[in-house]
């Protein structure tokens, strides 16, 4: 019989083999020679006190007895070229989870995708830093994988009671992704590693039966008698559908035109709006691990905070240590900056989304524009951005302490953004609330965190994508939109998810329902 322990160690402990049997076998007072094997279940960081610590969970086998693993999940996915079919609009991680728990089902998936696969897209992506050239339907938020793909691929999830956590990170590790992520308590992936992962998820799709097609632009939603009947593509061609499950993210602006142009009902969202900061990597260490050097065992660290300022929540998003920051405008003429980490979090900066809270009386100054007032409150600051830094990609920036106290930076030193930056102050940018709002609380934020707030740290502005600002209604039961039969809006871009694993949780679900339908009907 194996024997699954729980310690708290050292990380020089925790990342050596031999000095972890050693401590193992301590702890079990028995010898070294007596344990087989040690698997790692669970691993978390305990940097609340001074010493940092490694919490493990562990499952010991002993000499002499079988090594059983845990299997892995294994998809059981069919081939279903002459099934029933749905349209998948996007092929980020809601549409592709969405495609391939259909195939599990014994559904056809069809996604249509505006964007390029993950190889072409590198060329947008490389116009958009080096020649500041954005193209519309290709770029970090458009393409196959979605804005998780070249945008970090953290996997970290509140959202367990949506579903199972645990099957998603088990069908990314059946797609390549490193078994770390099952183990780990915030699991990521990596920019330079989602590309092949989701590669090898379209030819899945493809392999089954599926297909998967780029630079296919939803245009239309064919509606009959408050019913789906098909979609059109690139303003010309028509598939027929009776069931279209709608993922296409965040920053499809279109698309949330194009429901409201219908009349097919759409609300304004609340989000989060405001700068993506960037510390030393070695500045951050400093304050989470309470030393001067990390050292070759610990990971980059990572931080997370929230504070109330001025009656509103202000809080870091999307941190990514060891990380860049990256421009993510989806149209000409605006500025959106996001960050991400490479698998190993080597870079030598760490950068922040903190962003304040937006209430719906914010958008009352844009309600001729009904449930599209969030959008053009988050379009106007893009724009004025994209105006502060003469009409490049040229990011409006300011150190941490300048910005607090309303003095425009004199030098902004090279940051890890790549098209660069503008010196500005960015409450010309924001509204009066935000700034106020802002520039509270970075003093706030460095009183928790003793060194945080310092003109080492630079802002990047805007950081104006981090959720929908327009939430697509659907009934809580079949998942459909409430008024049109056959529509599924899902993940992000519909405001039911928030990050690649609550999107791909969301999509299955929405897969689930159009199987349900369609196979009642057969």
């Amino acid at each position: 019989m194996s024997e699954i322990i729980q310690i708290r160690v050292n990380p020089e402990i925790a990342f050596q083999e031999k000095q972890l049997l050693s401590f193992v076998a301590n702890f079990l007072k028995v010898k070294k020679t007596d344990i087989q094997h040690i698997q790692l279940v669970k691993r978390s960081i305990d940097a609340r006190q001074r010493q940092v610590k490694i919490n493990l969970k562990l499952e010991i086998f002993f000499q002499g007895e079988p090594i059983v693993r845990t299997p892995h999940f294994t998809p059981d996915y069919q081939y279903v070229k002459n099934a029933p079919e749905v349209i998948v609009v996007g092929a980020g991680p809601a549409g592709y989870f969405a495609a391939l728990q259909l195939i599990e089902l014994g559904i056809r998936p069809i996604v249509i995708e505006r964007g390029k696969d993950v190889k072409a897209r590198r060329r947008d992506l490389k116009a958009l830093n080096i020649e500041h050239i954005v193209h519309p339907d290709s770029n970090y938020c458009f393409g196959e994988g979605g804005a998780g793909t070249y945008s970090d691929g953290k996997l970290y999830t509140r959202s367990k009671k949506r579903g199972d956590v645990q099957r998603i990170l088990e069908v990314l590790v059946f797609f390549g992704a490193s078994e770390e992520i099952v183990i780990d308590a915030h699991p990521h992936i990596g920019t330079n590693k989602l590309p092949k992962i989701m590669e090898d998820m379209r030819h899945k799709i493809i392999e089954c039966g599926g297909e998967v097609l780029f630079e296919h632009k939803l245009t239309d939603i064919i509606i009959k008698s408050g019913k789906v009947v098909g979609v059109e593509i690139n303003n010309q061609t028509i598939i027929n559908a009776s069931q279209v499950i709608l993922a296409t993210g965040h920053s499809a602006r279109d698309i949330f035109e194009l429901l409201d142009k219908k009349e097919i009902e759409i609300e304004a969202k609340p989000f989060a709006l405001g700068v993506r900061a960037e510390h030393p990597q070695s500045l951050i260490d400093q304050i989470q691990y309470s030393c001067d050097y990390r050292g070759e065992f610990l990971p980059p660290a990572p931080y997370s905070i929230v504070k109330q300022v001025n009656g509103r929540g202000m809080y870091s998003f999307c941190m990514c240590p060891g990380g860049v920051i990256a421009p993510c405008a989806t149209a000409p003429g605006e500025i959106v900056t996001n960050g991400w980490s490479p698998s190993k979090r080597n870079q030598p900066t760490a950068n922040s989304g903190i962003v304040v809270e937006l209430r719906l009386e914010d958008f009352a100054p844009y309600k001729k524009y009904g449930a599209l007032a969030g959008v053009q409150f988050q379009k106007e600051i893009e724009q004025r951005a994209f105006q502060l830094a003469n009409q490049t990609q040229k990011a409006p920036a300011q150190r941490m302490v300048d910005f607090s106290n309303k003095k425009i930076s004199s030098s902004i030193p090279k940051t890890s953004y790549v098209p660069g930056t503008t010196s500005v102050e960015l409450g010309d940018l924001f509204p009066g609330f935000l700034t106020k709002t802002m520039r509270q609380g970075f003093v706030e934020f460095g009183k928790s965190m003793k060194g945080y707030f310092t003109n080492e740290a630079i802002l990047h502005a805007p950081e104006s994508r981090t959720s929908s600002p327009v939430r697509i209604p659907r009934d809580e039961q079949s998942l459909q939109h409430i008024c049109i039969e056959g529509l599924y809006p899902c993940g992000e871009g519909a405001g039911y998810a928030g990050g690649i694993v609550s999107a791909a949780i969301d999509g299955e679900k929405c897969a689930l329902q159009c199987a349900n339908v369609l196979l009642k009907r057969e």
